[in-house]
């Protein structure tokens, strides 16, 4: 009877067999997602195992990689009308500010790999990594190496920088940034814009340039309007600029054509760096946005940074 018992118990969804037999579902990862990218990126252990600060990070990027999906699938199917027009037969995404290029790498993991990475595929789809840190890049490209993911390029330089790199495509069809600091989601933005971006992904950090202006002219625009008490302390200020910020860009890429879904990434309780832009470019410029973008920043007094990070509107 005690053997019985034992073996019904080994054999209950959750136990050790089931964790054994079935590793993606006890990690709450897709199906085909490889176990040995995880591992190379050191979100699993060599063992198989996770801890929770990694799972926090495999959640935020599988769930960005989701909100990804439905807009490659988008630009594949028009793409694929497209080339009988003699329009280009390979998908480009360019991941700004890659780091480790934990999103890329999963990215072609879960969306190219054996479907758009192949000679009989009906259209390619190449990965570029964008990183400033010379030995991330070197890692990054050591393991497409080793993973055979032939269909990506890591490049070492700022997204300043790429914006002006001939070696990349003129059409980069999608465009991620995942908790790109302070103003390196702005370039993003630029960059997406003069390389015909159809759909973007911005997830923002960190927003201080904002925030330094409101803390600059804090005391005259006290003394202009009472909306300055929404940044007179400190902390009030820091939270006020990072939301101004993201509030200037929605209405930017408006202005620019683009339709926007603003949403949570994952729960507050993963990251406090939680917002993210969804723009998907419709050609529909948006002359309100533009006017009220304008209005705002000579509400708040931010002049010289908009026409620093929104220049389509002012040159």
């Amino acid at each position: 009877m005690a053997k019985n018992k034992h073996q019904s118990q080994s054999e209950r969804p959750g136990s050790g067999s089931s964790r054994t037999q079935n590793p993606q579902q006890e990690l709450g990862l897709r199906e085909g997602q490889s176990l040995e990218l995880l591992k190379e990126l050191h979100i699993l252990t060599r063992e198989g195992r996770i801890n929770q600060d990694s799972r926090r990070k495999l959640k935020q990027v599988n769930h960005l990689t989701q909100f990804i999906e439905s807009g490659i699938k988008e630009i594949v199917d028009q793409k694929l009308l497209d080339i009988h027009g003699g329009g280009s037969k390979t998908l480009t995404l360019a991941d700004h500010g890659a780091g480790k290029s934990y999103l890329g790498f999963i990215i072609y993991d879960l969306l190219f790999k054996n479907k758009y990475d192949v000679a009989e595929a009906p259209m390619l789809a190449h990965v570029y990594g964008i990183e400033t840190r010379s030995e991330l890049v070197d890692a990054s490209r050591s393991l497409a190496q080793r993973l055979a993911f032939k269909q990506m390029t890591f490049l070492n330089m700022s997204v300043e920088q790429a914006r002006q790199q001939e070696t990349l495509p003129t059409q980069i069809d999608i465009v991620t940034a995942l908790h790109a600091c302070d103003s390196a989601t702005d370039d993003a933005i630029a960059f997406g814009l003069e390389r015909g971006a159809l759909f973007m992904a911005l997830v923002p950090c960190c927003q201080a340039e904002m925030a330094g202006v409101l803390r600059g002219s804090k005391a005259l625009a006290l003394s202009r309007s009472p909306l300055a008490e929404l940044w007179r302390h400190p902390l009030h200020t820091r939270e006020f600029g990072s939301q101004i910020t993201n509030v200037l860009r929605c209405l930017y890429l408006e202005s620019q054509g683009y339709s926007l879904t603003v949403t949570e990434l994952v729960g507050w309780e993963h990251s406090m760096k939680n917002e993210i832009i969804l723009a998907r470019y419709t050609g529909q410029k948006k002359k309100s946005a533009a006017e009220r973008l304008k209005a705002l920043v000579v509400e708040f007094g931010l002049d010289e940074a908009a026409h620093l990070r929104f220049a389509n509107l002012y040159h």
